[in-house]
C-alpha cells in the first residue's frame, strides 16, 4: 500500500512519519525547495538561528515536546527579565516593570472579561454547533468591538492583542473564529503568557530543526520543488499529479493551508471548497534586527514592546541562548502587514530600524536585518494561519476533516485543539495518518 502526502510542513512530515512507522510505502511532495512550511529558520549568526516562522510553545504542547525529545531538541526560554517598553499614543515611550500596559487597568480588565465570556461560550471540538453560533459567526470583531468596548484605551489595544495572539485584523474575522482560536489555544490567559503560557520556550536552534530531523528520517520519500496539481480517483486508487511527475497511490493526504488545498484540481470535484470568498491570509510579517549582542539589556530592557503605530506592533527578545548574536523580534500583524509587505526593501529598512531606534535608547544600526513577508508567500498563503472569515466555520466547519474518497485532510487548520500552532498542526498529521491507515 502506498500513500502520496502533498506538503512538507509539520502537519504532513507527521502524518507521512507516522505511515512510514507502520510500514505503509509514503511519499511527500513540496512546492518549496525545503521542508517545514510556516516553519522556516533564518541565520543571524554563524551557527546561530532564529524563529522566521511558528516560534513558540508551551508545557500543554504535549506531542511538540514529546516529538522534540525523541528527535534530541530541547527547549530554549523566551528570555523576559527586564522592563517592557510602551508606546500606546503621543509622546516618548514609556518604560513599565512586567508586560501590562500602562492604559486603564479597569477596561482591560472588562475587555478581558468580555473576551473571556465569549470565549467559555464556544464549543471547541464543533464551532458550529456553538449556541448562537450563526450569530457569532455573521459578526465580525470589528463589529464586536465596536458594540462592546467603550473605553478608548480598550479600543486602542483590542486590535493591538488580537494581532498578536492571531495575526489578525479585526475586519477579518468572525466572533466566532476569534473565540473559538482563544479557546483552542488553551485560553486567553495561557495563550498570551509567557512563564506558564504558550510562549514559555522556544525550539533551541529554531523550530525548523524539528521538520528537518523528520524529513532526514524519511529520506528519499521526501520531493522537493514538486508542487501537486491534481488529485484525480478513480475505483482503484488516486492519481496524483506534480509539476514534474504522476503519481499512482491509494490514498492521499492533503497537508495544506485551506486556500492552497481549494488550488488543487480534484477528480471527482470537491463536495465543498475548504476555503470561502471570506478566507483570509494570517496577516504577518516578521522582522529580525541583529546585534552583536542584546544591547537592550544592559539597560534593564527585556526587549519586549508594544506599540499602536507600527510597523512593529509588538517586538520580544529571541537572541540565541548560547549568545553570539542579540536577535530583536518585530511582529507585523493586521492591517500594518499588509501595509509593510507592500513597501519597498529600503522602506522597510528605515521603518523598523527609525522604530527600534525610539523604543530603545541608544540602539545602534543593526548589523544584520530580516523580513518575512507570510502575506504574499505563494506556498503558504498567510501566517500564523488562515483567518475564518464572517459564515467560514457554518459553511467550511462540518467538512474540514471529512474524507474526500481517498483524499485525507491534515495541516493546523483542520485540529479544534491548537488550532493555528505547532502543536495543532502534529495532532492533525496524526490523525490524518490513523484515519487513511485504517483504511489501507
Amino acid at each position: 500500500m502506498n500513500v502520496v502526502v502533498v506538503g512538507a510542513g509539520l502537519a504532513g512530515l507527521t502524518a507521512a512519519d507516522a505511515l512510514a512507522r507502520r510500514g505503509v510505502d509514503v511519499q511527500v511532495l513540496e512546492a518549496r525547495d525545503r521542508v517545514g512550511g510556516r516553519m522556516h529558520g533564518i541565520e543571524v549568526a554563524p551557527g546561530s538561528w532564529a524563529d522566521a516562522g511558528a516560534a513558540y510553545l508551551g508545557e500543554r504542547h504535549t506531542r511538540l515536546l514529546a516529538l522534540m525529545a525523541e528527535s534530541g531538541l530541547k527547549t530554549a526560554p523566551t528570555t523576559m527579565d527586564g522592563a517592557s517598553r510602551f508606546a500606546l499614543g503621543a509622546g516618548s515611550p514609556d518604560s513599565v516593570p512586567g508586560r501590562f500596559p500602562p492604559l486603564s487597568g479597569v477596561a482591560l480588565g472588562e475587555m478581558f472579561d468580555l473576551l473571556d465570556e465569549v470565549t467559555r461560550s464556544v464549543r471547541v471540538d464543533a464551532p458550529w454547533l456553538t449556541p448562537d453560533a450563526a450569530r457569532l459567526d455573521a459578526t465580525t470583531a470589528a463589529a464586536w468591538a465596536e458594540t462592546h468596548l467603550r473605553h478608548p484605551d480598550s479600543r486602542l489595544f483590542f486590535p493591538l492583542f488580537l494581532g498578536e495572539m492571531m495575526a489578525a485584523a479585526p475586519a477579518d474575522v468572525s466572533v466566532l473564529h476569534m473565540a473559538f482560536y482563544l479557546r483552542s489555544g488553551g485560553g486567553l490567559r495561557y495563550l498570551n503568557a509567557f512563564a506558564g503560557g504558550a510562549q514559555e520556550w522556544r525550539i533551541d536552534g529554531g523550530a525548523h530543526r524539528l521538520c528537518e530531523a523528520l524529513a532526514a528520517g524519511l529520506g528519499d520519500r521526501v520531493r522537493l520543488s514538486e508542487p501537486v496539481t491534481a488529485v484525480e480517483q478513480d475505483d482503484d486508487g488516486a492519481t496524483v499529479r506534480s509539476a514534474g511527475d504522476t503519481i499512482r497511490a491509494d490514498a492521499v493526504i492533503v497537508a495544506l493551508p485551506p486556500v492552497l488545498a481549494d488550488r488543487i484540481a480534484y477528480t471527482p470535484g470537491l463536495p465543498a471548497p475548504r476555503s470561502g470568498a471570506r478566507t483570509a491570509p494570517g496577516c504577518a510579517v516578521k522582522v529580525h534586527l541583529v546585534h552583536p549582542s542584546p544591547l537592550w539589556r544592559e539597560q534593564g530592557l527585556s526587549g519586549w514592546s508594544v506599540s499602536s503605530d507600527g510597523p512593529l506592533l509588538s517586538t520580544v527578545d529571541d537572541s540565541p541562548e548560547e549568545g553570539g548574536a542579540g536577535v530583536l523580534t518585530g511582529f507585523v500583524t493586521g492591517e500594518e502587514a499588509r501595509r509593510f509587505a507592500a513597501l519597498s526593501p529600503a522602506e522597510q529598512r528605515a521603518a523598523a530600524v527609525g522604530q527600534a531606534a525610539r523604543l530603545f535608547p541608544d540602539l545602534p544600526e543593526p548589523i544584520g536585518f530580516h523580513v518575512t513577508d507570510w502575506v504574499n508567500d505563494p506556498y503558504s498563503k498567510g501566517c500564523y494561519a488562515a483567518l475564518f472569515g464572517p459564515g467560514d466555520w457554518l459553511a467550511l466547519g462540518p467538512g474540514l476533516t471529512r474524507p474526500h474518497g481517498r483524499v485525507h485532510w491534515a495541516g493546523t487548520e483542520t485540529s479544534t485543539e491548537f488550532f493555528g500552532l505547532m502543536e495543532g498542526a502534529i495532532r492533525s498529521g496524526r490523525r490524518a495518518a490513523e484515519e487513511t491507515a485504517a483504511r489501507l
